[in-house]
């Protein structure tokens, strides 16, 4: 097992209750400094990621149940050109390649999840386990050890069993807590003795706003004002039940850290004179990364969002919050659960204050009281929402540090996709995108932030949720319209190898050749992936025009044989 993700873990419990205010946080202090050549601290850990429901296809192969992105796929309308991940990458066949893709990079860890529904079809321990679908993760585990790259496990990337969506509720229902713990056990029972690194949730933030507010992701429902703050409520009780569950039964054989991936963009204030716009800011934060952060570390939610929410529902004449409250108990039970905070991060937007009158509705939105912006001179590789502010990400690790007493820090996903009708695959805008992101990375560790490993998000492009295949974050592309998905290497590839191999930026003139090399690599790969289109054509040719045509002359030969005879008689 690679060190460089384990921690002793009194030293880890030590950091996580160690919590400070966030009044530490300087607003009117951002520092956008030039470049920083300089290396990471020794045992930096490098990696990329993925997820199950993105990446594997097999929906429906070797008695895996359906999730409920199986089911949202499926229904006409909720994805862009009614994409689905029925085969995606075909990382459920290709995972071997993958790995070998992996190796090349000199990676030193592989972020994925494990599909619940994979190896529980029913979503309950009690009624069946899938040998076939745990014998997968088992095979891909062993691969990554093997070719000495560290598994780092998320046990829910957004994949619930679709059952558990009709029968209760999904995340609505209190019950998911114990099921999803029953799931998580079984996966340390059969996988803990290899696998070190556990993330329980991927940015619950989506899963509650976007599943159960606004309906873009599965499973569709707009509850508003109520559904997100009750699917949030239950993921944060599930989350404390399973890293309890590993820290009474596990931790002490299997040496472990349990730790959840909170993802965040970054909220500037639009005036950092302007004390309204500081608060809005800040807000903006609360209810984005510390409405699960602030219960994990200390135990209830932001006073803000308790604040807000609670005054909004009151001017709505409801007599409770929507916010639902954690009895002495479940905050007691809650607090300190993280041995790591994983971090995702992709974009930032200004923030102003912007009041909501409460004849507009209940929503999560509104309750905030603000309204976000973006400059329209930062770079935007074409993606609506991501725009390339490298000095937010900085701002951001930095915030994270004063306020919950630098945790130790794995960011979990950051990356940059395209939205691009062509396929060249010199992708410069992405080398910038992660040398610029990187080294404020670098900077932030300089600052006293406790980092200790990257992701790249991610590996292939994939199937992109709502956006399905149009919008491409890979250093790998995929070409979807060959059955045998094969992966091209992007210019960013060797970008980021270099950055590996050198852990970090040693020196100007060095790195200034990295983008210059990598793209000279990528013109082949353009040629090749160029005569695919032709490589398609035939194989049709072979599979479906040849029999037809073969069918067609049996046919035709049959019919002149029979007026033969017909003449004859």
């Amino acid at each position: 097992m690679q060190h460089q993700f384990i921690l002793r873990t009194h030293h880890v419990i030590t950091l996580v209750l160690c919590v400070s205010a966030s009044d530490d946080f300087d607003w009117t202090k951002n520092e956008k400094t030039s470049f920083y050549y300089g290396t990471f601290p020794t045992g930096f850990s490098w990696g990329v990621g993925s997820s199950a429901y993105q990446t594997e296809g097999a929906w429906n192969i070797d008695g895996k149940g359906a999730s409920i992105w199986d089911s949202f796929a499926h229904r006409k309308g909720k994805i862009f050109l009614n994409d689905t991940g029925d085969s995606s990458c075909e990382g459920y066949y290709k995972f071997k390649d993958d790995v070998t893709l992996m190796k090349d990079m000199k990676l030193n860890h592989y972020r994925f999840s494990i599909s619940w529904p994979r190896i529980l079809p029913s979503g309950l321990k009690s009624e069946h386990i899938n040998e076939k679908g745990i014998k997968y993760y088992d095979d891909l585990i062993n691969l990554l050890l093997d070719n000495k790259i560290t598994p780092v496990v998320t046990l829910y990337h957004w994949d619930l069993p679709q059952i558990l969506q009709e029968k209760y509720g999904g995340w609505q229902n209190v019950s998911m807590v114990n099921y999803f713990n029953d799931f998580a056990n079984l996966c340390f029972e059969r996988f803990g003795n290899r696998v070190r690194n556990w993330i329980t949730f991927n940015n619950p933030w989506s899963i509650a706003v976007e599943g159960y507010e606004t309906g873009e992701h599965a499973p569709g429902l707009k509850l508003k004002g109520t559904g997100a703050y009750r699917a949030a409520h239950h993921i944060i009780k599930a989350h404390a039940k399973v890293w309890h569950t590993y820290d009474t039964q596990w931790r002490s054989k299997q040496k472990g850290l349990v730790g959840i991936s909170l993802t965040a963009d970054w909220g500037e204030p639009v005036d950092v004179s302007n004390q309204r716009d500081i608060e809005a800011a800040e807000r903006y934060i609360q209810f984005y990364m510390g409405w699960f952060a602030t219960p994990i570390f200390s135990g209830d939610y932001p006073q803000v969002m308790k604040d807000y929410v609670g005054r909004k529902s009151g001017q709505q004449g409801l007599g409770a919050s929507r916010l639902p409250v954690f009895s002495p108990q479940e905050k007691s039970y809650i607090r300190g659960t993280c041995d790591f905070l994983g971090l995702g991060h992709f974009t930032t937007r200004y923030v102003t204050q912007k009041n909501y009158p409460s004849g507009v509705g209940d929503s999560y939105f509104a309750d905030r009281d603000l309204a976000e912006l973006v400059d329209p001179q930062w770079p935007d590789p074409g993606s609506e929402w991501l725009y390339s502010v490298p000095w937010g990400f900085r701002r951001l690790l930095n915030f994270v540090k004063s306020q919950y007493g630098n945790p130790m820090i794995y960011v979990t996903e950051n990356g940059v996709s395209e939205k691009m009708l062509c396929t060249d695959l010199c992708d410069d805008w992405r080398m910038q995108y992660f040398k610029d992101y990187i080294n404020e990375m670098l900077k932030a560790i300089k600052d006293g932030v406790n980092i200790k490993g990257y992701t790249a998000w991610s590996l292939l492009d994939n199937f992109e949720w709502d956006e399905g295949y149009s919008e491409r974050f890979g250093l790998f592309y995929v070409d979807f319209r060959n059955k045998n998905k094969p992966r091209y290497p992007k210019a960013s590839v060797q970008y980021y190898k270099r950055i590996i191999s050198s852990n970090g930026f040693p020196n100007q003139r060095e790195v200034e050749s990295w983008k210059r090399k990598a793209v000279e690599t990528c013109s082949s790969s353009n040629q090749l992936l160029a005569a695919d289109p032709l490589i398609g054509h035939m194989e049709m040719v072979t599979e479906i025009v040849v029999p037809t045509v073969c069918t067609l002359c049996i046919l035709l030969s049959a019919v002149f044989l029979m007026f033969l005879l017909r003449g004859r008689l």
